[in-house]
């Protein structure tokens, strides 16, 4: 089907979005590991360390004065994300739709409803430690908090993912990584040509990894 030049392709069902950044989630863990699935990498306490930045973005000391980082936490929730989707496979030995299915019925559970931010920051952590897993209510809840749907969690997602595997491929692994491009890290890069690009899926991948490599210092104009 044809798109006209000024409108965006058809969003995808939150299924079909879910096995595509289980898919995006196993290529990533597969550059950096190819035996990923039998390694044992502990997923859950990634995400309680997550969990700890994130509260640190928020704010928890009560005796000074601390504003919510927004950006922040929302960037250290696609993080977490990142480690629930490993998990996920784990569980599942790598069936793709056997994680994807249950992916859609946990998110069918809604949000925790009346706890405070750092009420669900503690239940994301102690779920992670008690059941090694990503709790999906908390998870949710926090979400919201800082006003970020379903649509956005997949689009950021896919982006964070493009940048991680950009990072892959330009040394992030060996040291010889630059974070720091014109006095301004990665991620702000990626949220900007992220945001100047309409397509989705593969083609939104493709022209953000494009537009990461043009930027990047010592690539063409970056």
């Amino acid at each position: 089907m044809r798109h006209h030049a000024n409108e965006r392709p058809r969003a995808k069902p939150m299924k079909e979005k879910l096995r595509h950044m289980l898919q995006l989630q196993d290529r990533l863990n597969r550059q950096i590991d190819p035996h990923w699935l039998q390694a044992g990498h502990a997923w859950y306490r990634a995400i309680w360390i997550e969990a700890a930045e994130l509260m640190e973005h928020y704010g928890w000391k009560w005796w000074k004065a601390q504003e919510h980082d927004l950006e922040q936490i929302r960037l250290e929730l696609i993080d977490i994300w990142h480690f629930g989707l490993s998990a996920e496979l784990v569980r599942h030995q790598g069936n793709l739709e056997a994680a994807t299915d249950s992916l859609l019925a946990q998110l069918a559970e809604g949000a925790h409803s009346g706890a405070g931010f750092r009420d669900n920051v503690d239940a994301l952590a102690l779920a992670a430690l008690n059941q090694r897993t990503l709790a999906m209510p908390p998870f949710l809840a926090l979400l919201q908090s800082v006003e970020t749907g379903l649509d956005d969690l997949y689009r950021i997602y896919v982006g964070k993912n493009v940048l991680n595997r950009f990072r892959q491929d330009h040394g992030y692994r060996s040291g010889s990584y630059i974070k720091q491009w014109d006095g301004r890290e990665d991620n702000e890069h990626l949220a900007e040509l992220a945001a100047g690009l309409a397509a989705e899926g593969e083609a939104f991948e493709h022209q953000l990894y494009q537009a990461l490599e043009a930027r990047y210092p010592g690539n063409g104009d970056g």
